[in-house]
C-alpha cells in the first residue's frame, strides 16, 4: 500500500499528525529498497504504508492497494487471460520483494506484491491509524466478481456498489481504509490539516466510514472500529 504524492514532505506532515505515523528513509526491517525519495511510515514500531514521490505530474495522486501473491508472474499471466491488463510487469524492489501494477476489467487499478523480506502491510489487526482494508467500488459488483474470483479466489475486503455517496463520474477503484477510534475527531483533523471530506460518515457492516482526501487530493477512507 502506497500513496503517490507530488510532495512527500507535505504528506509526512499530514499523515504524521492525523495518524501518529513516524517516517524513515529505510524500508521495513531496516532493509533498503523502493523508489528514491520514498518515505516508509511506521505506527508503534510497525510498518503501515509508504509515501512515494510522484514522478509524472500527469498521473493521479492516489493511494494504491497491493494484493499479496507468492508468484506475481503467474498471477500477471492470469490477469491478462481473464480480461485485465498489466500496467507494469513484476519487478524487484531490492530485497523487499517484487511488485507490479494492473487494472481489472472494470477499470480499477491495483498492485501485486510478491514478498521477500517485506511481508507487506496490514498483516496484523488494525490499530488506530493502521490499514483496515481496501474495498473495490464499481458500478457492477456482480459483473466484476467472476474476474476476482478466478484470479485471486475473491477479495478479502469485498466489492461494493459505486453509488450513493460517490459522484456519478467516479471510476471504479480500490478505496483504502484506515482505522480510527474517533471518526468525528479524525474528520476535524483532516479539515485542520488541509484535507477535505468527500463523503460524510455512513454506516457499513464494519462500522462508520467517511471518505476524505489528504492535502494533495489523494482519497482514502476512515473506518471507526
Amino acid at each position: 500500500m502506497d500513496a503517490s504524492l507530488p510532495d512527500v514532505e507535505a504528506g509526512k506532515r499530514f499523515y504524521g499528525e492525523l495518524f501518529g505515523w513516524s517516517f524513515d528513509a529505510v524500508g521495513p526491517r531496516g532493509v533498503e529498497g523502493g523508489p528514491l525519495g520514498a518515505a516508509w511510515a511506521h505506527r508503534e514500531g510497525e510498518p503501515v504504508a509508504s509515501l512515494l514521490p510522484k514522478r509524472d505530474g500527469r498521473m493521479p495522486t492516489v493511494w494504491t492497494a497491493y494484493l499479496a501473491t507468492r508468484d506475481a508472474t503467474a498471477v500477471a499471466r492470469r490477469i491478462t487471460e481473464e480480461g485485465g491488463q498489466m500496467i507494469s510487469a513484476p519487478a524487484p524492489m531490492g530485497r523487499l520483494g517484487r511488485q507490479a501494477l494492473a487494472v481489472g476489467p472494470e477499470g480499477a487499478v491495483f498492485g501485486l506484491w510478491e514478498p521477500a523480506l517485506h511481508e507487506g502491510f496490514g498483516r496484523r489487526p488494525p490499530a488506530r491509524g493502521g490499514f483496515a482494508g481496501a474495498v473495490l467500488h464499481t458500478r457492477d459488483p456482480e459483473g466484476a466478481r467472476p474476474f476476482w474470483q478466478r484470479v485471486f479466489g475473491g477479495l478479502r475486503d469485498g466489492i461494493a456498489p459505486l453509488t450513493g455517496v460517490f459522484p456519478e463520474v467516479m471510476p471504479s477503484h480500490f478505496l483504502v481504509h484506515f482505522s480510527v477510534d474517533d471518526l468525528e475527531g479524525a474528520l476535524g483533523a483532516v479539515y485542520r490539516l488541509g484535507g477535505r471530506v468527500q463523503a460524510q460518515p455512513f454506516t457499513t457492516d464494519r462500522g462508520a466510514v467517511a471518505v476524505v482526501t489528504d492535502n494533495q487530493n489523494a482519497s482514502f477512507a476512515l473506518l471507526e472500529s
